[in-house]
């Protein structure tokens, strides 16, 4: 049976059509335009859904949805979404009114670890947690090839594991959340309140590798964060495998200084998790979010 999958992202949109093989046969990308609401973003979705499926012959298929937040299990809505104009919604009822087929919805951090679990960097593991740091910062379980929901739905939901109960508020009402020390918006938020200026973090790297004062000591700060979130994490599930996607991930020193960060903080005599980078690149949530029918 051929696949479909959807990533609903703040930005923008992408549809894929997957053989009974994994091969991608249609991919496609929309606008979000969040600002348009909420019923525009689900017309949006709906026709991205038709046209994908036209280009590749309406075959038979399984069709899932990877989203910011995940649907409550208590009320059906949809919670904890950084596109907020989604939160409080019926979406998967009113989104499988809109197409007229089953629909799964997932979590896109959920999404980016099963395709990285399957497909992608995590293949060698039973257990994988696979990390989003991008502008927000996520994180999904997948074990034995199966994602973990849990019982509210926030399986894997590394992000908003506090570090620093007296650091930044984080939107979701509390006080020092991963995502507020290691996604790409809370460090330039960060560098910005300690030195009174925006910087891209790309320009901060830069000057971290040059050998500058202040960059250095932002960037060993953020290391230290990093390795004491992940470490965390690893002393409660110790994974075979951690797989890290999104743009910060992309520094390579996460991979030296940031692994090393790990080890300082794990309940162990040794530091044997890998921790990898991801295989899938900005693939892997449209991907993830089709293999939901396999799932």
């Amino acid at each position: 049976m051929h696949r479909v999958g959807m990533d609903l992202g703040g930005t923008k949109i992408e549809g894929v059509v997957l053989d009974p093989e994994g091969n991608t046969l249609v991919r496609k990308r929309v606008p979000t335009r969040q600002e348009e609401g909420y019923e525009a973003i689900l017309d949006r979705m709906a026709g991205l859904y038709r046209d994908v499926l036209a280009e590749a012959g309406n075959p038979a298929h399984t069709f899932g949805i990877g989203t910011p937040g995940a649907i409550s299990p208590r009320t059906g809505l949809l919670k904890n979404s950084n596109t907020l104009c989604l939160n409080s919604k019926p979406i998967h009822r009113d989104l499988e009114a809109r197409v007229g087929h089953a629909v799964r919805i997932e979590n896109d951090a959920n999404c980016f670890a099963l395709a990285e679990a399957l497909q992608g960097a995590g293949r060698a593991g039973r257990m994988v947690f696979g990390v989003i740091m991008g502008t927000g910062c996520g994180g999904g379980l997948v074990i034995d090839g199966h994602v973990w929901t849990g019982a509210q739905a926030i399986g894997g939901e590394w992000g908003h594991m506090s570090i620093d109960p007296a650091g930044a508020p984080c939107y979701c009402g509390r006080r020092g959340c991963v995502e507020t020390f290691i996604s790409g918006s809370g460090l330039q938020r960060q560098w910005r309140e300690r030195h009174g200026q925006a910087r891209l973090l790309a320009d901060i790297v830069a000057g971290y590798r040059a050998g500058e004062a202040d960059a250095a000591a932002f960037m060993a700060e953020f290391f230290e964060h990093f390795g004491r979130a992940l470490g965390n994490l690893i002393n409660m599930l110790d994974p075979d495998v951690v797989v890290l996607g999104g743009g910060v991930s992309n520094i390579d020193e996460l991979y030296t200084e940031g692994v090393a960060a790990v080890g300082r903080h794990i309940f162990s005599d040794s530091m044997n998790t890998p921790i990898v980078r991801h295989q899938l690149g900005d693939s892997a949530g449209v991907i993830g979010s089709a293999l939901l029918g396999v799932d």
